[in-house]
């Protein structure tokens, strides 16, 4: 039993000081762009269009104005009006093209736009009868005092005189407040005189980063392939990074902007893979390019077979006047021979037996890889693979696709691409991140600029409609899609059985539903025999010379070069492909046909008119398929109902299309309409007439 005297305990609130509310006087919530949790800044790329939402309300009636507050890297603060959304919602929006790399900050301000709230209620009043002349007088009192405070502006001066007038009817003195001229100088005022209860939301950063972050068109390639010359003894004499620079022009006439080396590295002897990954290797056999090291050096080398670091240095520099980026492999993993293993055996999984762990992915097994383990010494091996990375960039190097980064820690990674941002802005990582979805997903997130994806699995219309809408608007905050159609590891059966049509159908999909999309060479030639029980090709790359005659084929009509050609050119003309939050996916009555459009309205285009996009893919490769194509055209810029004109990209034909339109699609001569909308023909007949 508690003594007599004791005092009584404080209360909690008492204890730890009076509660602060954190909702503002008009709630602000749900904010977007933004991160999961918070932990990492949103991401936007320079050129995109960002739309910008926040739900904002209040108890009552009252209408509000909303604005974005929105400050860009060198300190200059732009307000943005924000509009409210579907009725009933509370949500309300904005859209901003971003053109300047670094740090953005951005608040949405709420108030209540007591101007608007009195208008809403005058018009229903004064007609009516209600409180007529005392709707006017507190009108007259708000707009006077706005004009007080802007003793200049004549057009409020004009309009709070002929509102104030009770000799004139209330409705006149109405009609006076009616007048556009009048809200227009309202919208400018921010000082607190029709704005009342100003709240502001607690700042959020978004990060926008170089176009390349996320707009590209890679070329995936092996130098040692091109040139590469059988002897007539059996063996192999490697191309060469001099042989290798032949094929760029070829690659930069096809529209690509990206040349992707899979590693160039020395490549370890022992446990070396033969043919088709088989263990028998015989002396002539290369090896696969991500078993690195040995002797020779290890991840800041080059292979002796393709040449020099100087000749690495010219390739970089021929690409370049081809206008083409170089992305270096980065694999963190090593051959048994790479100098590190005996360097640094700590970075290394030692088994009971004493034998270094190597890689597995059961049932496959590596044996001439060694997984590095990041646990032992951290802080060691954080050193130096900045240190070759930071080697690599010295020589020109400004994108790195990183191999398997799902296999290291994901706190490694988050140092490693913000140390790097830190000291050189503009270095882009593609994470080749084949993995769960929670990893994947958070790669992006603590900093990965790009990321490979399931699109390579998803090839039935429902699957295609599901994820490229998860891809454009769910995740497009900070994951950004490279739609690859293929790998030296990936052949799917999508590929491997339908033949040239499929070919098309996955180029064109990959190359118009995300800014960034790639091949691997061979694509273009059909390459479709898998190797039995697998998705890889036989006779892999991966393991031996693939010399090609790219001449040959094109002269002979066995080439889809042409295609590629074709689509990255619709990219570099039709800027709506370029942008990544702007699919919206349509309607077709066939299983088979997938319909999805991008749009970009005018003021966000160098040419100042609309861009507009209309998709429409045949996924079955075997058949013809005709079926009726639905659009919600308004998701184009144009009222439903209204007749429009088409392209077609690729056959250049014209279409007379609308809401409802017939489409015939044979895979065995083209599958896929990509079709480019003509602005100036909207509501216009087949004879140029108005409709």
């Amino acid at each position: 039993m508690a003594a007599a005297n004791a005092k009584p305990s404080q209360s909690p609130a008492r204890q730890a000081g009076a509660y602060q509310p954190r909702a503002g006087r008009i709630a602000i919530r749900d904010l977007t762009p933004r991160q999961p949790e918070d932990l990492w800044p949103a991401k936007a790329f320079v050129g995109e269009v960002v739309p910008f939402g926040a739900t904002v309300f209040m108890e009552g009636h009252e209408l509000l104005a909303v604005e974005l507050l929105l400050t860009d890297p060198d300190g200059t603060q732009q307000r943005h009006r924000m509009s409210q959304g579907a009725p009933g919602t509370d949500r309300w929006h904005t859209e901003v093209q971003l053109e300047a790399p670094g740090t953005w900050l951005w608040s949405v301000q709420a108030s209540v736009d007591a101007w608007q709230t009195w208008l809403h209620n005058a018009e229903i009043k004064i007609p009516a009868g209600i409180d007529a002349v005392l709707m006017a007088d507190e009108g007259a009192a708000l707009l006077a005092a706005a004009s007080a405070a802007d003793p200049g502006n004549t057009v409020l001066m004009d309009a709070a005189a002929s509102i104030a007038k009770r000799s004139s009817s209330p409705a006149k003195r109405l009609a006076a407040a009616r007048d556009p001229r009048v809200a227009a100088e309202l919208e400018k005022a921010h000082d607190g005189t029709t704005r009342r209860l100003s709240t502001l939301s607690l700042p959020n950063t978004l990060r926008v980063e170089r176009a390349r972050a996320a707009v590209g068109s890679w070329y995936e390639f092996f130098p040692r392939s091109e040139g590469a010359k059988q002897r007539k003894d059996g063996s192999w004499k490697s191309g060469t990074f001099r042989t290798a620079t032949r094929r760029l022009p070829a690659i930069a006439g096809m529209g690509f902007d990206v040349v992707y080396l899979p590693p160039i590295h020395p490549i370890g002897t022992s446990y070396r893979k033969g043919p088709n990954n088989t263990l028998d290797a015989g002396p002539n056999d290369p090896g696969s390019p991500w078993a690195i090291g040995s002797p020779d050096g290890g991840h800041d080398a080059v292979h002796p077979d393709l040449g020099t670091i100087s000749d690495f240095s010219a390739f970089v520099a021929a690409a370049k006047k081809n206008g083409l980026e170089i992305a270096l492999d980065l694999a963190l993993q090593c051959s048994p021979d790479h100098p590190w293993v005996t360097e640094h055996p700590e970075w290394f999984t030692t088994r009971v037996d004493g034998s270094i762990a190597y890689a597995e992915n059961p049932p496959k097994k590596y044996q001439d890889i060694y997984p590095i383990n990041f646990d032992n010494d951290p802080q060691g091996l954080r050193d130096e693979v900045l240190r070759v990375v930071e080697h690599w960039i010295g020589l020109g190097v400004r994108i790195f696709r990183v191999d398997n980064p799902h296999t290291k820690p994901l706190r490694f990674w988050e140092w490693l691409l913000h140390e790097v941002d830190a000291k050189h802005p503009g270095v882009v990582f593609l994470a080749e991140a084949f993995t769960r979805p929670a990893m994947l997903r958070s790669l992006a997130q603590v900093g990965f600029h790009q990321s490979y994806t399931y699109f390579t699995w998803r090839n039935t219309k429902l699957e295609l409609e599901e994820y490229l809408a998860e891809l454009s608007h769910d995740t497009s905050d900070y994951l950004r899609p490279n739609l690859f159609v293929n790998t030296p590891d990936i052949l799917t059966e999508y590929l491997q059985f339908g033949g040239p049509a499929a070919y098309k159908v996955r180029a064109a999909i990959a190359a118009t539903a995300a800014p960034s999309w790639g091949v691997y060479s061979g694509y273009e030639l059909f390459e479709d025999v898998a190797r039995p029980g697998s998705e890889e090709n036989i006779d892999n790359e991966k393991y031996e010379y693939r010399p090609r005659d790219w001449a040959a084929a094109e002269a002979e009509g066995r080439s889809l070069a042409p295609y590629l050609a074709t689509l990255n050119k619709a990219r570099a003309e039709h800027p709506a492909l370029r942008q990544l939050r702007n699919l919206e996916v349509h309607w077709s009555d066939d299983e088979a046909i997938l319909v999805y459009s991008k749009h970009l309205d005018g003021q966000y285009v160098r040419s100042g008119k609309p861009d507009g996009v209309i998709v429409v893919a045949n996924l079955d490769p075997h058949a013809v398929r005709e079926t009726m194509v639905h659009l919600d055209t308004t998701r184009l810029g144009i009222e439903p109902g209204t007749p429009f004109t088409v392209t077609d990209l690729v056959t250049k034909q014209k279409f007379r299309w609308g809401s409802d339109n017939y489409v015939r699609l044979d895979p065995f001569t083209e599958p896929v309409h990509i079709l480019s909308v003509d602005y100036s023909s909207i509501g216009r007949d087949s004879m140029g007439g108005t409709r």
